[in-house]
């Protein structure tokens, strides 16, 4: 943990805060980072939401879970201090990453942090009060501000699991910001009713995993995901405007080329967009309601 300045924030390199802060945003478009897995920021006009932040060093990876990154975090969690919304969508610890949430929660008191039911308890551990914490209940929206629009959905992982109080235990969502709709999936694969429920959300543009599953992970206790071809058939189907894909890129073992899914796509669909992240990329997505 290196010293914070005057301003509070760390005085290490901060080149992607900066650049989240400095970025202008006009209504109809977003602008996305990628932390690597599923962890992304998005910020529209001056908002900024987090979902799964995931931003532990390779040391700290490696002591907890015995796991390697395969390229550093852009960001520390000292650094997320300009988070206004923050979205866990289920409790495994590259999504909901208790050091993460903790040092978000102590960075800054406007953060507003949205988990599903069975994760709430964890949240208050990290030090997230129960003012600032909203229970991700499904198909209902959580949160409804002007120009700001918050709405959890089922997501199986690999099935549509329930806690102890009939609360579904993996979310995905689909938020409306700035003018665009936007869908972060969170670990799902495709379940009977999602395509139609997506193409009724009129999704600008979606965050899909592609990395699958096969007997194999699933021995190593692996959970999985919709692989590319599916990943591609949903966004087809379901009318994103456009798809990019993640959670391929962190973990060895776990991993998937996101090539593969622009061959797919390129192939079946040609005139669906994607879009893949470099990584340290600020990716502008523009709507067509602006073209």
């Amino acid at each position: 943990m290196s010293n914070a300045n005057s301003n509070g924030r760390p005085d290490a390199d901060e080149r992607m805060y900066r650049e989240i802060e400095d970025t202008k945003v006009p209504y109809g478009m977003l602008a996305v980072w990628s932390l690597g897995q599923a962890s992304f920021i998005v910020k529209g006009g001056s908002t900024v939401v987090y979902v799964d932040p995931f931003a532990l060093s390779d040391e700290e990876v490696e002591r907890r879970y015995s796991l390697k990154r395969l390229y550093p975090s852009p960001m520390r969690p000292e650094q997320i201090v300009n988070a206004d919304c923050c979205l866990i969508t289920h409790e495994h610890a590259d999504h909901l990453d208790p050091d993460t949430i903790r040092a978000m929660a102590a960075a800054s008191g406007k953060t507003r942090f949205v988990a599903p039911n069975c994760c709430l308890e964890e949240m208050r551990q990290c030090g997230v009060s129960a003012e600032r914490l909203y229970r991700a209940e499904t198909d209902k929206a959580v949160i409804e501000d002007e120009g700001f629009f918050v709405k959890p959905i089922p997501a199986a992982h690999e099935g549509l699991d329930l806690d102890d109080e009939d609360f579904y235990r993996y979310v995905g969502y689909v938020v409306r910001l700035n003018g665009v709709t936007w869908y972060h999936a969170g670990d799902t694969v495709i379940y009977d009713g999602l395509v139609e429920r997506l193409a009724e959300e009129r999704v600008d543009l979606a965050l899909l995993p592609i990395n699958g599953r096969d007997a194999f992970r699933t021995g190593r206790g692996i959970i999985g995901n919709m692989d590319y071809r599916e990943a591609a058939e949903l966004a087809h189907r379901a009318g994103f405007g456009l798809t990019v894909p993640m959670h391929y890129d962190l973990f060895a073992g776990n991993t998937e080329r996101p090539g593969y899914f622009v061959d797919y796509v390129y192939d079946n669909f040609p005139t669906l967009r994607t879009h893949v992240m470099a990584r340290g990329e600020r990716f502008v997505f523009v709507s067509d309601a602006v073209l």
